[in-house]
């Protein structure tokens, strides 16, 4: 059943991909609507094929890595939908909507694959973890898409190019809004992620840090993000000044999370 759900949940999640980019292509503001409901569909089976998880034999432990990408996507589009009551973001479903297929495509193939949990997985911390640091990397990640499409629509209009209507972005006030707005609900996801991570080894290990490359690169990040925050609301910091340090902190934070992993 679960795996059966997230099949069926990437197939949606690429149904709204291909209906949005036809809604591009075509210029119909109606097709882009139907992405966005399409993309709805796809989120609810997500949460249906999460909640299922527990029937098979052994349940996999929330820290696999394609449990951990499933929990992103849905987070990402559901989070990505309520800000669509907030500010018009029909145009970045073409984004949105590719990733988490991608994401939930993976843990379609992998997860009937899971073996059994180690001591490690199911530590009292070790869940909070993953779904705490996972739900952060999720809307951030959103907040460096918006900073990255707001400082394209800002050349664009400082070059004073004209619009293509084959890809009409949303406005900057809208884009600097959802910027603002997944930075705000990020960093403290992302914190509390950190800080259960310090739990997780102390439980395991019986000291909070271990000195991985891993987690000191995670900290930096957290470093970064907090000199953002505090730069963005106490500072008051400029709407195109944000959205480059949005990209470039998620770049950075996308560098810790899966490049130190790769070069190490």
């Amino acid at each position: 059943m679960p795996f059966m759900l997230h099949e069926w949940t990437a197939t949606f999640y690429l149904l709204a991909g291909v209906v949005a980019w036809l809604g591009l292509a075509l210029r119909s503001p109606r097709l882009e609507r139907h992405a966005t409901v399409v993309l709805g569909v796809g989120t609810a089976l997500n949460v249906a094929a999460l909640a299922t998880l527990h029937q098979l034999d052994p349940p996999p432990p929330l820290t696999d890595l394609p449990t951990a990408a499933s929990f992103a996507a849905c987070v990402g589009t559901l989070f990505f939908l309520l800000l669509q009551g907030r500010a018009r973001l029909a145009g970045l479903t073409v984004l949105v909507a590719p990733v988490a297929f991608v994401s939930v495509f993976y843990a379609a193939l992998r997860i009937p694959h899971g073996g059994v949990p180690t001591f490690e997985s199911i530590a009292p911390w070790a869940h909070s973890h993953v779904l705490l640091a996972s739900a952060g990397l999720a809307c951030l990640a959103m907040s460096g898409v918006a900073g990255f499409l707001f400082l394209v629509e800002h050349r664009r209009i400082k070059a004073k190019r004209p619009l293509d209507p084959r890809f009409p972005l949303p406005s900057l006030e809208a884009l600097d809004r959802v910027n603002l707005a997944s930075l705000a609900v990020g960093f403290p996801l992302l914190t509390l992620g950190l800080v259960t991570g310090l739990l997780w080894v102390h439980a395991v290990r019986g000291t909070f840090v271990a000195g991985g490359q891993h987690e000191v690169w995670l900290a930096v990040s957290w470093v970064v993000y907090a000199v953002l925050v505090a730069v963005r609301f106490a500072a008051r910091q400029g709407a195109r000044p944000a959205a480059a340090s949005a990209v470039a902190a998620f770049g950075f934070l996308t560098f810790a999370v899966i490049g130190v992993g790769l070069f190490a």
